[in-house]
C-alpha cells in the first residue's frame, strides 16, 4: 500500500490560494468541532435527513457490527436541512480522518487548482463533494448514520488528477522504503481500495449485516466518478494545451552584441 508524500510542483510558480484556504478552513472547523461537540450532529449530513427532508431531532438507534445497539444524536440542523450535504465536508471524526484527507488535498490539489483556475476549482470541489454526499445517500437512503468529511470531494481531486497529469512523478512511502511512481499507480491502487471495500459493504448490506467499517466508500466512488467526468470535459474544451504549471517558461535568450 503506497501512503503519498509529495509530487511534482517544486517550482509551482504561484501560490493557491484556494486548496490553502480549504486546508485553513478543515482544521479551524475541526477545531471548532472540539470546543462544541454539539456542531458535529447537527452538521453532518445524515443520508435518510436528505432522502426525506426531514431534519431528525434526538437520539436515532442503529445496529452495529456485532448486533449491539449504537445510538447516535441528532441536533437540529441548518435549513433546508440539504445544506448539510455542503457543511459535512468541511467536517471530520478525528485527527486521523482530518490529517489523512488534508495529506491527500494538499499534495494533489494544487495541480488540479492550477489548471483549472481558482473560480472554477472552487465549483469543481463543492460540485465533486455534492456528488459524493447524493451517491451515499442515493445508496443508503433510510441510514440514520450521518456522514462527515472531505473525502468526497477530495475524490473529485484525484479523478481530476488522474484525467490531467497522469504521469506526473509521486513520491510515496513503501514499507520502509521512499519511491517515485507516476500518479496514474498511485491513484490506481487507491481507487481499487475502494471498489473492493465498496463490494464488501455492499456484499454485508445485502446479507443485512451492519457494515463493519465506518467508510463512505459510495461518496468516494461518486466524488471519484465526477472528477473524473469534469477532468475529461475540461480537457476536451481545451483548444491548445495550457502552459505548463510546474515551471515558469524561461525567457528567451538576449541577443549577442
Amino acid at each position: 500500500m503506497f501512503i503519498p508524500l509529495s509530487d511534482d510542483d517544486r517550482s509551482l510558480y504561484r501560490p493557491t490560494w484556494l486548496t490553502n484556504t480549504f486546508l485553513l478552513l478543515n482544521f479551524m472547523i475541526f477545531g471548532l468541532q472540539i470546543m462544541m461537540p454539539d456542531l458535529t450532529s447537527r452538521f453532518s449530513a445524515v443520508p435518510l435527513e436528505i432522502t426525506t427532508g426531514r431534519d431528525l431531532v434526538g437520539v436515532s438507534e442503529v445496529p452495529g457490527p456485532m448486533g449491539e445497539v449504537i445510538e447516535i444524536p441528532q441536533g437540529p440542523g441548518p435549513r433546508p436541512v440539504a445544506l448539510t450535504l455542503f457543511t459535512s465536508m468541511f467536517m471530520h471524526g478525528g485527527w486521523l480522518h482530518l490529517l489523512g484527507n488534508m495529506l491527500f488535498l494538499w499534495i494533489f490539489g494544487n495541480n488540479v487548482e492550477h489548471r483549472f483556475g481558482s473560480k472554477r476549482f472552487l465549483g469543481f470541489y463543492l460540485g465533486s463533494g455534492l456528488a459524493a454526499g447524493l451517491a451515499h445517500a442515493f445508496l443508503e437512503p433510510n441510514s440514520q448514520v450521518p456522514m462527515l468529511g472531505a473525502s468526497g470531494a477530495i475524490s473529485g481531486v484525484l479523478g481530476a488528477y488522474l484525467v490531467l497529469f497522469p504521469r506526473n512523478t509521486v513520491r510515496v512511502l513503501m514499507l520502509f522504503w521512499v519511491i517515485s511512481v507516476p500518479a496514474f499507480l498511485v491513484i490506481g491502487c487507491w481507487i481499487a481500495t475502494q471498489f473492493i471495500g465498496g463490494a464488501e459493504m455492499l456484499s454485508q448490506m445485502k446479507n443485512s449485516q451492519a457494515p463493519v467499517e465506518g467508510v463512505a466508500y459510495a461518496a468516494h466512488v461518486g466524488g471519484l466518478i465526477a472528477g473524473l467526468a469534469l477532468g475529461v470535459m475540461f480537457r476536451l474544451r481545451l483548444k491548445e494545451e495550457p502552459e505548463n504549471v510546474l515551471y515558469r517558461h524561461n525567457p528567451p535568450p538576449l541577443p549577442r552584441v
